[in-house]
């Protein structure tokens, strides 16, 4: 008994922790970039990257066919001879009916074809690599995409809950100086407005942790759906808000970025590169290509329908050359056209330079504006924090006013919504400044 007992306790205990799955920061980013749908559909790409390279590798691969044909010809065609080629003494213009065949005919082989050279086919060959890199760089664009997404959808939730925190002690404040407030009521010190004034300013605050509770169940199911997480699911957030405000903070110098780090250039620069292989697969069209077939078959006539009699064999071997003479312009024309197309790659490859430059211009100005608004809230929200103090004992005492004390309140409330703001801010031109550089993921 005791022992189904601890093996149902052990189940429990398991069940509870699958379904209470806890994630820092970076195993939610791999969480993601292993399980979103994207990056799946970017790996099954890249598989059919590799279906498509073994393709082009097949066409220069030996092709075997076989092939068996056996004809009934119901009516045998005939042709009309001049009679004079059998028989010189007939005469001038008589003909001879001749037909040509049998009713029953077959035929059967098999041929092989093998081609030999081919410019255009060995330049597909030696683009292989770089479309596998394509697809490479591909799936870490997904992964960065998903990281950044992940990353800021985990700092909301990390905001949301801190606020709610805050919100919950808040009215747990209010409580306190309601309940004090109507001892203050029943002894007549003070007058019922006095106690209407709390209620108001507690059912606000209600409301409040209501709107930011319901935030963050939304955050919470934002946060799973960036991550590939199934959204029925729970789960539990191992970092904690001060950690990653201290993270921010050691992020503020500025450095240059350096363009090769960014997979969006990456990929430009691989683009480049199968253009230029393009080029060069038309410009070698103009070259001859070298093949080779061989045929080995038998054919068969016969009056009658027997097909294992008269078969009679052929074989065949060919070494062919296919040369181009004259395309209309169309090869000059589909050069010029990816010549055209390496323009348009230079010209994005500058203005992403400038654009890479201007993000992280934006993102460290951002960061470093951020955090000197998120200093003047905390000290806004320490401000307002013992002004609630001292008008709350200044009301208690006598000398204070209830108006003063629900002000102080709601001067706290908007300090800490405004000090949630700059925080959030804060995290955001992070994960900006990070992406700007490339290091939003290390692969």
């Amino acid at each position: 008994m005791r022992k189904a007992v601890l093996l149902v306790l052990g189940l429990i205990t398991s069940l509870s922790s699958v379904a209470q799955q806890s994630f820092s920061i970076q195993e939610a980013v791999n969480y993601g970039i292993t399980h979103h749908t994207d990056v799946k559909n970017a790996l099954v790409k890249r598989q059919d990257t590799e279906m498509e390279i073994k393709e082009i590798k097949a066409t220069g691969l030996p092709k075997i066919n076989g092939s068996f044909q056996y004809t009934y010809n119901a009516i045998v065609p005939t042709q009309l001879i001049d009679a004079q080629n059998f028989d010189p003494t007939a005469p001038e213009g008589e003909v001879v009916k001749f037909k040509f065949g049998v009713p029953w005919s077959g035929q059967t082989g098999i041929g092989v074809n093998q081609l030999i050279y081919d410019a255009t086919w060995l330049v597909g060959l030696r683009a292989a690599d770089t479309y596998r890199r394509l697809a490479d760089q591909e799936i870490s664009q997904s992964k960065q995409t998903i990281a950044e997404n992940v990353i800021k959808a985990y700092y909301s939730v990390l905001v949301a809950e801190e606020r709610a925190e805050i919100l919950k002690l808040n009215i747990s404040r209010i409580d306190s100086l309601e309940r004090n407030t109507a001892e203050m009521f029943k002894q007549g010190f003070v007058e019922k407005i006095d106690l209407d004034r709390l209620s108001v300013q507690k059912n606000n605050l209600k409301t409040e942790l209501t709107k930011v509770e319901n935030l963050t169940s939304l955050s919470y199911q934002l946060l799973k759906f960036q991550m590939g997480y199934n959204v029925m699911e729970p789960i539990v957030l191992k970092d904690n808000l001060k950690e990653q405000e201290n993270k921010a903070i050691m992020q503020v110098a500025y450095t240059e970025v350096n363009p090769e780090e960014r997979i969006e250039y990456q990929l430009l620069k691989t683009n480049r590169d199968l253009i230029e292989l393009n080029v060069e697969r038309y410009q070698k069209s103009a070259l001859p290509n070298v093949y080779f077939s061989g045929s080995l078959g038998a054919g068969h006539s016969n009056t009658t329908f027997n097909p294992f009699q008269r078969w009679f064999g052929s074989s065949a071997l060919t070494i062919g050359l296919n040369i181009p003479i004259y395309d209309s312009g169309l090869r000059k024309i589909q050069v010029e056209r990816q010549r055209l197309n390496l323009i348009q790659i230079d010209n994005t490859a500058e203005m992403l330079k400038n654009t890479f430059a201007l993000q992280n211009d934006q993102a460290t100005i951002s960061l470093t504006n951020g955090l000197e608004n998120l200093e003047v809230q905390k000290r806004n929200m320490s401000l307002a924090e013992e002004i609630v103090r001292v008008s709350k004992i200044k009301y208690e005492e006598g000398v204070g006013s209830n108006i003063e004390v629900v002000n102080a309140e709601n001067d706290l409330r908007q300090s800490q919504t405004n000090y949630f703001a700059a925080l959030y801010d804060v995290l955001v031109a992070k994960v900006d400044l990070d992406k700007a550089h490339g290091k939003l993921i290390s692969e």
